[in-house]
């Protein structure tokens, strides 16, 4: 009996490319012994509505983003499918993070070649996130830069978008309450990692999707110059310094007298006080052997 896999895909991910190679997609499942069942996402509309029949497994065709509205769906749904991933947005970090290829055909040829592993996933309150969970400077710079932008200049169009909020920052009182103690600091940024890149760039170098723990790092609040000057240090050579925190914890509490916004995987998110927990092995991700 052939094996069904739901093929998820996001029309407006990586320029409307993997439209055009979904015929080549489909025919690679077919030629693996498996039915595949292609299907637009819709964003607003939870995807395991009123599907048709049983699933081997699901394929989620896109970026962070894309997967991260496939994960939270499947949880309200209270379904819990295999998940392949097969890149198509603009930096792709979850799927670069188990070794995924970023050229689809190949990428589909490793889901069918591969095995599925049990994965950690992030969560925070009642959503979930699969890459990264942040809010303060920058946080909102994925939301707000331009589709036509990404898609010509890739991830340097978060640098360009980015550069603008500079002027905006906005210092954040935070209590934080982690697995080895609880701190206050005022942050001017936080990013909370499941995996091990943003906008990949290597900004959590030690994280893992798969040992149980999250990584936050947050810049303290400081002048615009030493502030950029610690960011580039913790770029070039990832050792803490004494603007930029590194906790490594299963779960933090986290809350403020101020409402941020707050952004996970790209897309808009929880609001304050924040329960954030790693979920260790909760996600099952087909990964190439």
């Amino acid at each position: 009996m052939d094996k069904r896999v739901l093929i998820l895909y996001n029309v407006k991910a990586g320029r409307g490319r993997i439209r055009r190679r979904m015929d080549a997609i489909e025919s690679q499942f077919v030629a693996a012994g498996w039915t595949p069942v292609p299907k637009m996402l819709r964003f607003g509309e939870n995807p395991f509505d009123n599907l048709e029949g049983e699933y081997d497994l699901v394929v989620v065709c896109g970026g962070d983003g894309t997967i991260n509205y496939v994960v939270n769906a499947m949880r309200r749904k209270g379904v819990d499918y295999p998940l392949g991933l097969i890149p198509a947005g603009t930096a792709n970090d979850f799927a670069g993070a188990i070794g995924m290829h970023r050229n689809p055909i190949k990428a589909a040829q490793q889901i069918i070649e591969g095995e599925v592993e049990a994965l950690d996933c992030g969560k925070v309150n009642d959503l979930y996130f699969v890459n990264i969970f942040s809010f303060g400077l920058f946080t909102t710079t994925s939301q707000h830069t331009p589709d036509n932008l990404k898609h010509h200049i890739g991830k340097a169009a978060y640098l360009i978008e980015g550069s603008k909020e500079l002027h905006n920052r906005e210092y954040i009182p935070l209590h934080i309450v982690y697995d080895e103690g609880e701190m206050d600091v005022e942050a001017v940024m936080t990013l909370i990692f499941n995996g091990e890149t943003a906008g990949r760039f290597p900004l959590a170098r030690n994280a893992s999707v798969r040992d149980g723990l999250l990584d936050c790092v947050l810049m303290r609040k400081c002048g615009t110059f030493e502030g950029a000057w610690a960011a580039v240090k913790y770029l070039v050579n990832g050792r803490e310094n004494e603007e930029v925190v590194h906790i490594r914890s299963s779960k933090l509490a986290i809350t403020s007298p101020l409402s941020p916004l707050t952004d996970m995987d790209g897309q808009p998110s929880a609001e304050f006080p924040l329960e954030i927990e790693c979920l260790k092995g909760a996600l099952r991700v087909v990964v190439p052997r």
